[in-house]
């Protein structure tokens, strides 16, 4: 689909992850900002970026910035908690656009909740991220208390599309567990674009568990951000008839095709393939 300049349209978006996951927060943004035009870009060829040096992340995230820019964005969602963990800053002095990450929009959700100072919140995430401590640091600067635990399994089993099966509900359990074990949290803040696929999950296992924590998206507070930052209003859920997008990989469109409409929710009509080197 086109993606030439509307005026009619909103502003031009562009999303940015090193893989699928951000596509929830593509969702999330089609759902809050229906009328503007979106360029979303998963650089599958390079993933997993957690497994990278911080220097490498940077590189490939800025590579990924500097495209969507030069397509035409004036607005960049970094939709990747180890490009906005690691590299935030990187992208920000190399681009000419604003730019917003996951992390930070989440905690604020957190603190919009938990309102009270010194509120507890168990933040799920996987390695890379609790590794960085980002989510700890951006809730301390709200005044909340984090928990990070990191979920290795629940990546790859939402990749399978086991977001509702036995085996999922079993590893969500055991995290769960030994999380409420260490902690007693008012609130749980999905760390990966991954989690929204099993927010239900999460929730229903954390109270069988016995915890009434809210469940918090961070793909829905970023969404939410990026609303607020360019001046949309539309209540999350609430649909327009028409929106516009375009999705670029780097590695197999094919399976970004399969994949990406689970975590889109809608089919992908059509990947373009993207060479952005080693």
């Amino acid at each position: 689909m086109s993606l030439a300049a509307d005026s009619k349209r909103g502003p031009m978006v562009g999303v940015f992850d090193s893989g699928f996951g951000g596509l929830t927060v593509l969702r999330a943004l089609l759902s809050r900002i229906p009328t503007a035009n979106y360029v979303y870009l998963g650089d599958t060829a390079r993933l997993p970026y957690g497994a990278k040096s911080q220097a490498t992340i940077a590189r490939y995230a800025v590579e990924s910035a500097r495209f969507l820019e030069d397509r035409g964005c004036e607005y960049l969602v970094i939709a990747c908690n180890t490009a906005t963990a690691l590299a935030l800053e990187d992208i920000r002095q190399a681009v000419s656009v604003p730019v917003l990450g996951v992390i930070e929009p989440g905690a604020h959700a957190a603190k919009r909740i938990l309102p009270e100072p010194d509120g507890d919140v168990l933040v799920l995430a996987t390695a890379a991220t609790v590794q960085s401590h980002a989510y700890r640091e951006a809730c301390a600067a709200v005044g909340l208390r984090a928990t990070e635990v990191a979920c290795p399994l629940l990546v790859p089993l939402v990749e399978e599309g086991w977001t509702d099966h036995r085996v999922t509900r079993e590893v969500l359990r055991i995290y769960l567990s030994e999380a409420l074990a260490k902690c007693a949290p008012q609130a749980v803040l999905l760390g990966c674009t991954h989690y929204p696929l099993i927010a239900v999950a999460i929730e229903e296992t954390l109270r069988e568990l016995g915890s009434a924590a809210v469940v918090i998206d961070s793909a829905e507070a970023t969404a939410e951000a990026a609303s607020v930052a360019l001046g949309s209003n539309h209540p999350s859920g609430e649909q327009e008839t028409s929106t516009i997008f375009q999705c670029f990989a780097t590695d197999s469109v094919e399976k970004f095709q399969r994949l990406g409409s689970l975590f889109l929710r809608q089919p992908i009509e059509h990947v373009h393939h993207l060479d952005l080197g080693g």
